[in-house]
């Protein structure tokens, strides 16, 4: 592997794992009897932001789910100028799934083409369909989008 080359998937691994920290952070902040100020406090950039979505997907249905994102979404975000890592979550409650996707900023994800995300997510789709048996659309539709933004 060429030098910049590791450097660059490197820097992406120590990224991700940051991210990650904040993630589990803001999760156990949530959780009763844990005092706040016990949490390691992280600064994240200021300029970074979280793409927030929230997927329907069945409990019968959750490794297919992976499966279509580890083979479509995660090969894909990797490559990604500006990718800092991304989290999934599945709520069994409700059966939904939750993405938390880093980036360094708003102005570089919103830079993505609309036809480069449409083109992975048929990708994802079509493997979503496979793994699940279902003919047609798309078994795990998005039920919210949204960005969160560090404080």
């Amino acid at each position: 592997m060429k030098t910049s080359r590791k450097k660059n998937f490197i820097e992406r691994i120590l990224r991700f794992l940051f991210v990650s920290l904040i993630f589990l952070s803001t999760i156990l902040g949530n959780v009763k009897n844990i005092k706040a100020e016990s949490l390691l406090k992280v600064n994240f950039p200021k300029e970074s932001v979280v793409e927030h979505l929230k997927l329907d997907v069945p409990k019968k249905f959750k490794n297919a789910w992976l499966k279509a994102e580890e083979e479509s979404w995660e090969p894909w975000l990797l490559k990604q100028d500006g990718f800092l890592g991304r989290q999934l979550f599945w709520d069994p409650k409700f059966e939904e799934a939750t993405l938390l996707i880093g980036w360094e900023s708003r102005e570089v994800w919103k830079n993505i083409s609309q036809t480069e995300i449409n083109f992975v997510q048929q990708d994802f789709e079509k493997i979503a369909r496979k793994e699940t048996g279902e003919t047609s659309g798309n078994p795990f539709p998005l039920i919210f989008e949204g960005e969160l933004n560090p404080e």
